[in-house]
């Protein structure tokens, strides 16, 4: 038999091209409604959840990858950003060399008991997502092109198993016509014969007609085997993979969330670094225009500045703060603040309900106005420096 490529046989594709052809016969016979066609309605439920997880799926896996682009561009604009001002700081600043460390991501911190920098905690947080959350959706999609094609596979075959139903009831129809026309005056070729060859003429009709009837009984028994078997199998896997989507979306989301949260906390702390120092550098820049305003002042005035309007701190209260940034206060017992306010310090009533990072006191402004220490609240130590 002659090749006509690689596996393929002339018989074989002759074979191939005849199913294709019997398929769009039935498939036109249906859709003309002289051929009844196989329905299951909770199947095809089941293609379109199928349908819509592999969408839905896609489209989750294209977001994550996209995200984790994302993640690898803000590292390098951080990067020059950090690089930008180690450029722009100037040597006789303070933090300069502390500034240097941190632009070259050589701040070190603990955690898990290791070391690890600026750069490695991006490169971990990138990586992380990846292996988690990406290779899981890529995982999870892996088996969806299979199902997908066994699924067409299953629809040609109950094709298949149509036509040869259809083919087997028509020939059963022409059995029973062939069978009536046996017991009814021969036809004019038999009453032509002699007599002893009419019978021979009625027994080659009965085998031929049984022989067809035998074969499209084994195509029948055939196609629907092959069309069942396919048919089971995804009925059973189908809906097993539609409900795994659940377990597949939480660890995603689970992981990516869990790596975010760890990500930002430990840079938030590096972070903290550089903001010290800038609230550093603006100090020493605020103390420098003070010293450069007290070369003008009298020792009276500076004695007044230095030891406040009665010249000590009053009784009662610890020491004096002053405000370095402004605070908003979220809550009735919290003092409002203006970088530049000076607050007397007071102790707690209680020292049990002291917050860590919190202290009580008065605006000293209030204080010289009203003398009242009741107008006292809460404020944020970070907020302010001790002088």
């Amino acid at each position: 038999m002659a090749e006509m490529g690689k596996g393929v046989t002339a018989g074989k594709l002759a074979i191939n091209v005849q199913k294709r052809l019997t398929r769009a016969q039935e498939k036109v016979l249906q859709k003309l409604g002289k051929a009844d066609e196989t329905r299951d309605a909770a199947f095809e439920e089941m293609v379109a959840n199928f349908n819509k997880q592999m969408v839905e799926g896609t489209k989750l896996q294209k977001d994550l990858k996209t995200y984790v682009t994302a993640v690898k561009t803000l590292h390098d604009a951080s990067r020059r950003l950090q690089d930008c001002l180690a450029d722009m700081y100037e040597p006789d600043w303070f933090g300069k060399e502390e500034m240097d460390a941190l632009a070259e991501e050589m701040i070190e911190k603990e955690m898990d008991n290791n070391l690890e920098d600026t750069d490695t905690l991006w490169l971990d947080y990138h990586q992380s997502i990846t292996d988690k959350s990406v290779t899981c959706m890529d995982t999870y999609l892996t088996q969806f092109p299979d199902i997908k094609a066994r699924i067409a596979k299953r629809d040609r075959k109950m094709v298949d198993f149509d036509s040869a139903r259809h083919h087997f009831g028509s020939l059963q129809k022409g059995k029973k016509k062939d069978e009536a026309k046996i017991a009814k005056p021969a036809a004019l070729l038999e009453m032509a014969a002699p007599s002893w060859a009419q019978g021979l003429i009625s027994a080659h009709q009965v085998a031929q007609t049984n022989l067809s009837y035998n074969q499209a009984e084994e195509d029948l028994g055939r196609a629907q085997k092959i069309f069942e078997e396919l048919n089971v199998e995804l009925q059973d896997e189908l809906p097993a993979l539609w409900d795994s989507r659940v377990g597949v979306y939480v660890n995603t989301f689970q992981s990516l969330a869990g790596h975010q949260e760890k990500f930002h906390r430990d840079m938030s702390k590096l972070s903290q670094n550089l903001n010290d120092i800038m609230t550093k550098l603006e100090e020493q820049r605020q103390l420098n225009e003070e010293a450069d305003d007290s070369k003008s002042v009298s020792p009276a005035q500076k004695s007044a500045v230095t030891n406040g309007s009665d010249g000590e701190l009053p009784q009662g209260f610890l020491y004096k703060v002053k405000a370095v940034h402004d605070y908003a206060a979220t809550d009735g017992d919290e003092l409002e603040l203006k970088m530049g306010d000076v607050v007397l310090v007071l102790g707690f009533d209680n020292p049990d309900e002291q917050d860590d990072g919190w202290l009580m006191g008065v605006k000293e402004s209030q204080w010289l106005q009203e003398k009242d220490a009741s107008a006292k609240g809460v404020f944020p130590e970070n907020f302010t420096q001790k002088f």
